[in-house]
């Protein structure tokens, strides 16, 4: 299906009519900049990171955020590996191929990387980071882990998978640092596997 003329992607990193989006995302939630997304941002903004949005009709339903994996939110390791921390768009939004267009409109931006990592859940609660949601826009699981969340739903085990879309040839896929896994992410307080300012420790048990 071709998508909808009406549709535009905006780079919102420096933009201040936007600004509200660099921590609340499209989660329904208030826009206050906290602390551990606000040192994220400084930290990481000026060695790469960007942040885009999808608006169609006027309204914003969808974005994408990445980095070089030396300073993305996840422990994913790669030689010009660029990480996709997160992509998203609004279920109401389906049908447009938006995710594609997200995921193209990346790769255009980085034609030098060797390629594309981000991680992907199975049977987790949430509705985000399916793994097969992420092999339909190209990506492909290179390594996985089973564990359990030590705080929400300690009796259900769900799989975190590390994915990888290629860009150029003889690319070695990425790595990831499983123990750095565990803590949980701080980058966004919306993400699934978000370790509080509060939380010390790991929040992850991995599970055999």
């Amino acid at each position: 299906m071709e998508t909808a003329p009406q549709a535009k992607i905006v780079e919102i990193t420096r933009t201040e009519a936007y600004e509200s989006y660099l921590y609340k995302c499209l989660a329904p939630m208030p826009f206050r900049k906290y602390r551990n997304r606000q040192q994220y941002l400084e930290n990481a903004i000026p060695k790469g990171f960007h942040k885009k949005i999808l608006i169609y009709n006027e309204k914003v339903i969808g974005q994408i955020e990445y980095a070089p994996s030396l300073i993305s939110g996840y422990p994913i390791i790669g030689k010009r590996v660029v990480v996709v921390n997160c992509i998203w768009v609004l279920r109401k939004a389906k049908g447009h191929d938006f995710g594609k267009l997200l995921i193209n409109n990346m790769k255009e931006s980085e034609k030098n990387a060797f390629g594309f990592a981000t991680i992907g859940l199975e049977n987790h609660w949430s509705g985000w980071f399916k793994k097969d949601q992420l092999e339909e826009l190209g990506f492909k699981s290179v390594d996985s882990i089973k564990v359990a969340h030590k705080f929400k739903r300690p009796e259900q085990v769900f799989s975190i998978y590390l994915m990888w879309m290629q860009a150029k040839q003889n690319a070695r896929p990425p790595s990831w640092k499983r123990q750095r896994l565990l803590m949980g992410e701080t980058f966004c307080i919306a993400h699934p596997l978000y370790r509080s300012e509060t939380t010390k420790g790991y929040i992850l048990e991995e599970k055999r």
